[in-house]
Order: C-alpha cells, then structure tokens, then sequence
C-alpha cells in the first residue's frame, strides 16, 4: 500500500501501487471540493495527467483549468480535439496552431485542395478562407466527439518508433522535431483512429473538454478557451488587429529565412548555419528599427502636428531598455536628439504607494505613479519652458528635489519607457498626433511543430530568470514564484493599452531558444525539487531540450538579447 498525501488539504490516504490518479482524487473529492472540475495533477511538483498512475509515496496536488499548469493540460486537449475533427470532416486537410490572439488561439487551417474549392465556392471568393458552413461543420464533430467521450490514449515508445509512426502519416514537423530531440524514448497521443504528438499530458476523455468556441478569423480559425479566472465560460474575445498584424509579420521573416519549427532550427544549426541565423534576424530587426526612427523624423518635420514625445510600453523582459537605445541611436543618425524621461523619479513616496490584498506594495499599479505632475512637467518641457525634474531615492523611499532642471531644444524628442506609457491616464492632456506610442514584446512565431506553438510567456520568463540570475538579484526560484504576479499586472496595466500603439515591434530571435538553453539549464537545475516552483522549472527544462543548443558568442554586443544574457555594450 501506498501512502499519497493531497496537498489540497494536507490529508494523507492509503492506496493500492499502481493506482490511477483519477481513482485517487474519487477518494478525495469531496474533502478537498474544488470548485471547478480537476483536469490534472502534479506529482511531487511534476505536472501529470490524470491516467497517470502511482507504484511510490507521493505528494498529488490535483489542479482545474484555472492554475497554469492545469490550463495548459485543458488548452492542449482542446487543440487536438480540433485537429481531430478537421481530418474527420476535411480529411488530407492541414493544421497548424500557432499563436495566443484575442484571448485564444490563431489557427492557420488549410484544407486539401479538393476541399478548397468547394470552400470556395460557398463562400463565393478565393481559397485563402473558409466559410461559415465549414467551421460549422467543424464544430459540430468536435461537439460529436466530445459527447462520446472518447478517450485519449499515451502511447510510450522507443523514439525510433514513434518516428516510424509520424514518418507513415507524413507528419514531416513532428520527424524533424524527434530525429534531433536526442530522447530515447518519446509519448504519442491517439484519439479515435488519429495519432498526434504532444509534448505534455491531456484530459482522460475528450467529455472533459465542456467550455471551448470556435470562429474563422482573418483567413484561418480562432479557437477559444476557457477563462483563465472562470473556466466555466469561454474567455471574453479582445480584439487584437495590430498584434495579429505583428505575428503575420514575423511569420513571413521565418519564411524568409526557412523556418516554421524547432525541427527546422535544428537542422540549420546542425548543418552550421546558426552565425547565418544570428545575423540575418539581427539585421531585420535593425531594419525595423530604422524604419521606425525613419517614420518618426517624418512625424517630427510635421509643420502641423510635430512629434514630440516617444512612448515605449512592452511586458515584463521584452527588451524595451535596449531598444529604446537602439532607437535613440537611430533618431541620432536621422540629425534629432533623444532625451529619455524616467518615470521612475515620479513615484510617489513609499508610503503612499497602493497596496496588495496580501498586504505587499502593488508597485506595478499606475497610483504608483504621481502622473498628473509627470504630464504637466511634459506640456511644459514640449512648450519650451525649463522644469525642475525631481529625482527618486530608492533607499530612502522618497522623491526629493535636488536641483535637476531640464529644457529641451528645437530637434530634441523626449522618450517615456515603461509599463505605463500607453496608459492614457498618463498624457490624456497632450495631443496625440503630437505622440508615437511603441509597443515592444517577444512574440515567438517558431512552434515546437505544427499542433504545439510556444507560449510567449516562456520566452519572456526564460529571458527574465537568466537576468536576475546573472545579475545576482534573484535566484530561478524566486523569479518563477513572482511570475504571476508579474503577469496578473500585464494582464491588467499593459495588455489593455497595446492596440493603441502607432507600431509593433518583435524582439524575439528564431533561435533565441537555442542561446536561452546554453544560459538557463544550470540555472533552472538549481531549483529544489521539494518547491512549488519546481513544477515551472522542469517544465522549462523539457520544453528548452528540444532545441541544440547555440552559443551566444555570435550574438552582437548592441543586441536585444544582450540585455539577458549579459556582454551587452549599452549601459543599463
């Protein structure tokens, strides 16, 4: 007999070995009542599905659909019941899930090309859609499988195997992604007569899966989940036109440069070819970067509407810092002269900083921010008047007055970066044709293959560890257990604002992931295994295994990611 302790209620029971994970929480369900239904577990911090069964002493914390890992396990069952019901009712037809948009998740579906004419013929234009009565169709099978519950079956096999199997069914994505993942063993998923790789556990059954929507959106599909906070209601869409925008945009730079997949990267840095990837994605993001400075000396030599102000927003560890410097240098070379504006010297004083419900200070809240006199110190600074700027003592919790003053010249813009730069609280007195407003993220368009894309999250939380680490801040452990924090105040102060920005920019690298590896393994090993943060970081560590990894020596010391991993030429 084995003894497994819930962590839901800290009660231990005894259980026969190799009891299933859902015949445990049977025995523990009405004691711990949770109030949405449980869809996976963790097992000593290692998130299972719940067939999974147990032959030791085990800690189980079983999980719904709103904790992250739970969420994840719903989202990836949801995403092959889709691919299920598109072979069924468009069969030869491909799939490819690619990226979060609109509080869901964007799905490049193209139907074989018998099915595509007649797609389009009932909707009456060209192939590049579907019609209505086509994802009808969809949903209605996806609904079909659903009711009937069918099961999805974990198939463990040698890799070779599991590459025979995709190598059969022409699943090219999925071989490249195994041949170079160096594991001797690999899972496969099977649901009904389909077959399909994940690269975490799913539900028992597809009646797990009650709360989901589908729609066509822009020339492929939107798959709509469950609400992170009420996973009984499909999340609320946001629209998100210039965020698509940005993801179309970096998808056509892959193509570009051959790469859709970690298989494909792989390939091109076994092949020697990852100075060649380094370099190229540098120079688009330059070229980016040029156009932007380009556009804003245009804007600036409006006679009637001169730009004046440059606002950069962008989530936790989007490299807003280093791009706000290669910015800066570029409006150099345009004959303007940039002046960044902290808005940092504007807290208010510790004291009267805003509170969590815990009790800690909320420092991302905009109260944290005396903004009004922010924007009257800028109307004054743009009307050329010369302002006393007040500097804040970090030590001290205090803004003080210290006899910094400024006055800007006739060819000088100013320059906010931070989480609030597009709030509008901050400069709604100021014009906004006198404002350009950036919004920065590391948006990853490279998937793991076609059905498992890659939360941007994770790079972000990759990058975000690896510099706190270097910097002797905080350890992986304490970065990861922030986390949510620092997305629950994304989620709140910065994503609300980013459809506003004048433009978008991408800092994610194609084979970011490859140098991320080379930095984050030692750290992440370094979390214990008896932690809550244990379960993130093992995650992160199987997840970053599937690309080789890439030594930074080839990365530029002006580079974004320079500001992560170190050796960066800029000065923070």
């Amino acid at each position: 007999m084995l003894q497994i302790r819930c962590k839901n209620n800290n009660v231990t029971k005894s259980f026969p070995e190799g009891t299933s994970l859902l015949d445990i929480y049977q025995e523990f369900q009405e004691e711990i009542a949770l109030p949405y239904p449980v869809v996976s577990a963790k097992v000593n911090n290692v998130s299972q599905g719940l067939k999974f069964r147990v032959y030791q002493n085990r800690d189980v914390e079983f999980l719904d659909a709103r904790e992250g890992s739970g969420h994840r396990v719903y989202v990836r069952s949801l995403s092959f019941l889709l691919y299920k019901a598109t072979q069924d009712v468009f069969p030869g037809s491909k799939l490819f899930i690619e990226h979060s948009l609109c509080r869901g998740y964007y799905c490049n579906f193209k139907p074989a090309p018998t099915t595509a004419k007649t797609a389009a013929a009932a909707k009456g234009k060209g192939t590049g859609g579907i019609s209505d009565a086509y994802v009808q169709a969809i949903k209605q099978r996806m609904q079909e499988i659903v009711d009937l519950d069918m099961p999805f079956r974990r198939t463990e096999a040698t890799t070779e195997e599991a590459i025979r199997v995709f190598q059969e069914r022409g699943f090219q994505d999925k071989v490249k992604l195994l041949e170079t993942s160096g594991q001797a063993y690999s899972d496969y998923y099977t649901l009904g007569d389909t077959v399909d790789y994940y690269y975490g556990p799913l539900v028992p059954s597809a009646g797990y899966l009650k709360v989901w929507d589908l729609e066509a959106y822009a020339d492929g599909l939107l798959l709509r989940v469950p609400d992170w906070n009420n996973p009984t209601q499909v999340a609320e869409k946001a629209s998100q036109p210039k965020t698509f925008g940005m993801f179309a945009e970096k998808t056509r730079w892959d193509i570009i440069m051959r790469l859709s997949n970690a298989g494909d990267v792989n390939k091109a840095v076994m092949r020697g070819h990852a100075s060649e990837l380094i370099q190229v994605s540098e120079a688009l993001q330059e070229k980016k970067i040029v156009k932007i400075a380009e556009d804003i000396d245009q804007r600036f030599h409006d006679a009637e509407n001169p730009v004046r102000l440059i606002l950069i927003t962008g989530p936790s560890s989007s490299g807003k810092t280093t791009f706000c410097k290669r910015l800066s240098v570029q409006l150099l070379a345009c004959g303007l002269r940039p002046v960044s504006f902290s808005t940092d010297d504007y807290f208010v004083n510790r004291t009267d900083t805003p509170k969590l419900p815990n009790g800690d200070y909320d420092f991302d809240n905009i109260e944290t921010v005396e903004y009004k006199l922010l924007e009257e110190h800028l109307l004054k600074l743009m009307a050329g008047e010369r302002v006393e700027i007040p500097e804040y003592n970090f030590v001290t919790g205090m803004r003080e007055w210290n006899g910094k003053r400024l006055k800007l010249s006739g060819d000088t813009v100013l320059i906010i970066e931070g989480i609030h730069a597009l709030n509008p609280l901050l400069t709604q007195k100021i014009k906004d044709s006198l404002k350009y407003k950036i919004y920065i993220s590391a948006l990853t368009s490279i998937s793991l293959d076609d059905h498992n894309w890659i939360p941007t999250r994770d790079n972000r939380l990759l990058r975000r560890i690896i510099r706190d680490y270097n910097k002797g801040a905080f350890t992986a452990r304490q970065t990861i257990s922030q986390w949510k924090n620092v997305c629950m105040a994304e989620d709140k102060w910065i994503f609300p604002h980013q459809e506003s920005a004048d433009v978008m920019f991408n800092s994610a690298l194609n084979i970011e992931f490859a140098v991320l590896r080379t930095h984050a393994e030692l750290i992440l090993s370094q979390v214990p295994k008896n932690c809550p943060e244990y379960a993130e970081a093992h995650r992160l560590l199987k997840f970053i295994h599937y690309f080789l990894p890439v030594s930074d020596k080839e990365i530029p010391p002006t580079s974004i990611m320079r500001e992560f991993v170190g050796g960066s030429s800029f000065k923070y």
